[in-house]
């Protein structure tokens, strides 16, 4: 029996609490594991302690001094790393006005710096989104929007968008004149796919689209961020063939996937067949028709497969004869290396004979089951077929390999659209195919993520598969408001498109009415088309938020030797910290996500000795933004025992003895309970 064979043996002793610890350590930081040269001469893995205080906010001048390993660095990745652990003092802003079904709807559209957001998102989402889908800036050369300035980037962003002055700052940094560089494109991919790793499941997936230009060193950054070995495949995405090559026309391009964890998905992914609920339909009402008369139910199928040769379902011919079960089409019961027995017929006793060099696909008592559940056909009684039916082979698992014309999407948006506002926007088809392998249990905790939204095709693709499996995924789509040139050739239609709906021109305002136009077009049109009924209770509006400065001034000491004018200034601010101009609505908001709340939580309005008190989660956060807070309102939050209440510090009009007495009240509320309580003011 060879070594693979044999079972593993115990070794008599306890848990190496080392090896459990490394492996810990690996799943949270696997960028920090490396190869060096033992004395041996092989490669061996050790910790790169440098790299892990990097990652731990130790900075130092690590790649001083260091022996040589294998590893992928770059100019700029230690700015990546301090980016990366810079926390954002921004804010998301919600806007009722752009929302679809504002109160009610579980689905975000963000619009802002696609890094700041992330960042904002890590408390209430840090290990929750499902899957992750995105399809960043190509490297072709050509400009793609990012901040210049590392420490500048909200400002950088504020000024790009319109909403603070514009100084000059470039926000864009890949210029033509410039080429193809590969080190800003990795600055400015690596600090995004670290922190989405964060918000993944531990049975999280992300897919990545990328072409030739840059699918090498993603690969290699993504094998530091997430670890070779949770590596999933990198597929290949076959379009429409460009007859404008000199050398090799490439008509594809790549999708890299990742897992948070190996070891935590799902055992096996798989697909619907295309083409297979309209046949099981057609079947159903055939059974209804002719009852137990399956001989005119299979002749009918038959006719209706012929009068459909132009539909997918016609690949599915085979299945044309219909039984008590279901559709069937008759196979081989052999197969090469399968079982060698006497297979004995259980009607006649008699040995069934083997052809040469196959064998049984079943043995002896799955074959006299499948007899007695009509499962076998006896074409005679010494030749047997095996029965399949087509609702129990309607899936299959997807391939690395496989083609969708670019044209298609183009073709159904701009029919959606009614005009051709994007050139080539990803095909919501295949990101639903993404949904569905990665997503598929659809119980309602399943999140979509895309930060790169575009057109909001991974939104698009969501409904979709929420329609098709009457599930309710969530999704949440990021989108820079990037410009729209009416004097560019190439986007005269979308500035055009947008200057008839009185829409600003950028990228985010085309992202939102796509999605308007397909929950109104299902809510219309399509319900009766697909046959769900409960199409309307699905969730198809979206929440808009969007980046913007904290609604909060904080100190700017950035120096000890300060100008006393500038530091009497920034106390004045300080005395009345919240921006006169914030709406109670932009403050709510603002606290719920940094206190870890999902912005899409339901909130209520509760009134408690005589004051506004928004109740999040059920209960789970209180929040107070009276400007006056008796100790009788104290005393009622208090009973209601929440995970935490945050209210405005001035609430408590300089007495310091009604603060403590805050305090104290809330400790001692805390005793004995599961969860102690959380008191918080700003």
């Amino acid at each position: 029996m060879s070594d693979n064979q044999q079972p593993e043996k115990m070794t008599g002793e306890s848990l190496d609490i080392s090896e459990q610890r490394r492996k810990e350590l690996k799943q949270l930081f696997p960028g920090v594991f490396t190869e060096t040269i033992g004395e041996d001469g092989q490669p061996v893995e050790t910790i790169d302690f440098e790299r892990l205080k990097f990652e731990l906010g130790t900075f130092s001048d690590v790649y001083v001094g260091r022996r040589e390993r294998y590893g992928m660095e770059w100019p700029g990745k230690r700015d990546c790393m301090k980016l990366i652990q810079e926390p954002s003092r921004a804010t998301l802003k919600p806007c009722r006005k752009e929302s679809v079904d504002f109160n009610t709807t579980q689905n975000l559209f963000i619009e802002g710096d696609n890094l700041e957001v992330l960042k904002l998102l890590q408390k209430a989402y840090y290990g929750k989104v499902k899957t992750i889908y995105i399809d960043p800036p190509y490297n072709t050369g050509k400009e793609f929007i990012y901040p210049d300035k590392y420490a500048e980037s909200l400002e950088t962003y504020l000024a790009y968008a319109g909403l603070i002055d514009d100084e000059g700052k470039k926000f864009s940094t890949n210029t033509i004149a410039e080429g193809r560089f590969h080190t800003k494109w990795l600055n400015m991919m690596y600090p995004r796919i670290y922190l989405a790793k964060n918000l993944l499941r531990e049975d999280g997936v992300i897919f990545i689209s990328i072409d030739d230009n840059e699918v090498e060193n993603l690969r290699r950054m993504c094998d530091e961020i997430f670890g070779e070995e949770n590596f999933v495949a990198q597929m290949v995405w076959e379009g429409a063939f460009k007859n404008d090559a000199r050398q090799i026309g490439v008509n594809h391009e790549y999708v890299l996937v990742y897992a948070r964890a190996r070891e935590c998905q799902q055992s096996k992914w798989s697909l619907k067949k295309e083409g297979v609920d309209p046949v099981l339909k057609e079947v159903a009402r055939l059974k209804k028709e002719y009852g137990p008369d399956f001989e005119s139910a299979s002749r009918d199928l038959a006719g209706w497969f012929r009068a459909n040769k132009a539909t997918l379902s016609f690949a599915h011919r085979r299945f044309r004869n219909i039984d008590k079960i279901g559709a069937y089409k008759e196979d081989d019961p052999t197969a090469p290396g399968g079982r060698r027995f006497d297979l004995i017929n259980p009607k006649t006793g008699r040995i069934i004979p083997l052809r040469k060099n196959r064998g049984w696909g079943f043995d002896q008592d799955r074959f006299n089951r499948m007899v007695e559940e009509g499962r076998i056909t006896f074409v005679t009684d010494d030749s047997i077929m095996v029965r399949r039916y087509l609702h129990e082979t309607d899936e299959m698992t997807p391939q690395s390999v496989f083609y969708q014309p670019a044209r298609s999407a183009s073709e159904r948006l701009t029919r959606l659209m009614g005009a051709a506002v994007f050139d080539f926007p990803k095909d919501e088809l295949i990101l639903r195919q993404f949904i569905e392998m990665s997503c598929d249990t659809a119980d309602g905790e399943e999140i979509v993520l895309d930060f790169f939204a575009g057109s909001g095709t991974t939104g698009h693709a969501t409904m979709l598969q929420n329609l098709s499996d009457s599930g309710n995924r969530r999704y949440i789509l990021v989108q820079l408001p990037e410009p729209i040139d009416s004097e560019n050739k190439g986007q005269k239609i979308a500035a055009e498109f947008c200057d008839y709906l009185g829409m600003p021109k950028n990228i985010a305002e085309l992202g939102k009415e796509r999605l308007r136009r397909v929950g109104a077009a299902v809510k219309e049109n399509r319900g009766d088309e697909l046959e769900l009924e409960e199409t309307t209770t699905l969730d198809f509006g979206f929440k808009v938020l969007k980046l913007d400065k904290s609604n909060f001034s904080t100190w700017n000491l950035v120096s000890s030797d300060i100008d006393v004018g500038e530091l009497s200034s920034q106390l004045d601010i300080h005395v009345d910290h919240i921006d006169p101009t914030a709406s109670k609505q932009s403050i709510l908001y603002e606290l719920l996500l940094k206190a870890g709340f999902m912005p899409t939580e339901k909130i209520e309005i509760l009134t408690l000795a005589d004051k506004q008190v928004f109740s999040i989660a059920e209960g789970a956060l209180l929040i107070c933004l009276e400007e006056e807070l008796p100790s009788e309102l104290i005393d009622a939050v208090a009973d209601r025992e929440p995970m935490q209440f945050i209210c405005l510090d001035k609430g408590f009009k300089g007495n310091d003895q009604l603060k403590a007495n805050a305090v104290q009240t809330f400790k001692s509320r805390s005793r004995g309970a599961e969860t102690e309580m959380v008191f918080k003011v700003v």
